[in-house]
């Protein structure tokens, strides 16, 4: 008699968890194992680069008062750290706010908070994102395998997948630069000065001077993360019902039906049945 045959095995996703929980401590007791999900390997090798400025706690403050809407700290952060077309790592919603005919414009620069109480840390699976001795949270491109578990874990969607790297990606703070002594690229940039940046345990620091002098909001208070991006003049409109993610205005055409080649057109007086 044939035999019958045998069922494909089938693996559950408490199963699955299982067995990388097993596999996790395995790669926990290799010192090779650049993949511990509990300790990154230049964390524990004492790379500099990993371990950031120990004494330091870095922040930034935005000041919404001085702020253009001119997406120079965006062009700037894209060409410091090359990122792709569509992704951003920082970016300034343009946003109405109140009931027409009562409305009034605002700019919300956005990035990630650096938080005091990360969420997006303890979901990694990979140990591939961690919080510097100076607060700036950064991810090891090497290590990460793009599940997306901070993505979603982040309540501030700061975070992407990079399409070339296949990898989370977001704001560092721009360690490349504060390592050396200089500015993130979108404090440098900013035409307004509307953005700062300091070590909150230096007194004389202009986030330091900012949080003693006057009355700062953070975004979404509520989540407990403890966020390290502060700013002045925020709106309880926009603190807890943030713009969505960006997208590029060859988008905004495509959604309209115009290629590469179209020009816009523009309705006149007699055209527009609402002017």
């Amino acid at each position: 008699m044939a035999k019958k045959p045998q069922d494909k095995k089938t693996i559950g996703r408490r199963q699955f968890m299982t067995s990388l929980g097993a596999l996790g401590a395995v790669a926990t007791g290799s010192k090779a194992s650049k993949a511990s999900p509990s300790v990154n390997a230049g964390w524990a090798n004492g790379d500099p680069a990993y371990r950031g400025q120990a004494g330091k706690r870095w922040a930034m403050l935005i000041d919404l008062r001085k702020c253009v809407g001119c997406q120079a700290c965006t062009a700037a952060c894209k060409i410091e750290n090359n990122i792709p077309d569509g992704r951003f790592r920082t970016w300034v919603p343009d946003v109405e706010l109140g009931v027409f005919p009562d409305t009034r414009r605002a700019f919300l620069p956005r990035l990630c908070n650096h938080c005091n109480r990360p969420s997006c840390i303890e979901v990694c699976p990979a140990g591939a994102t961690w919080q510097r001795e100076d607060g700036a949270v950064v991810i090891d491109y090497d290590v990460c395998w793009g599940c997306g578990s901070c993505v979603d874990a982040c309540p501030y969607d700061a975070r992407f997948i990079n399409p070339v790297t296949q990898t989370a990606d977001k704001c560092t703070f721009c360690a490349q630069r504060i390592d050396q002594g200089l500015l993130p690229a979108c404090v440098e940039t900013c035409t307004g000065g509307a953005r700062q940046f300091g070590d909150m345990n230096d007194p004389d620091s202009p986030v330091s001077v900012a949080l003693r002098t006057e009355p700062v909001q953070v975004l979404k208070p509520d989540t407990g993360n403890e966020p390290r991006v502060f700013y002045i003049g925020l709106t309880h409109a926009l603190q807890n019902n943030l713009p969505g993610s960006p997208t590029l205005w060859s988008e905004g055409r495509e959604a309209v039906g115009l290629d590469e080649d179209s020009e816009w057109r523009i309705a006149t007086g007699e055209e527009a049945d609402h002017v």
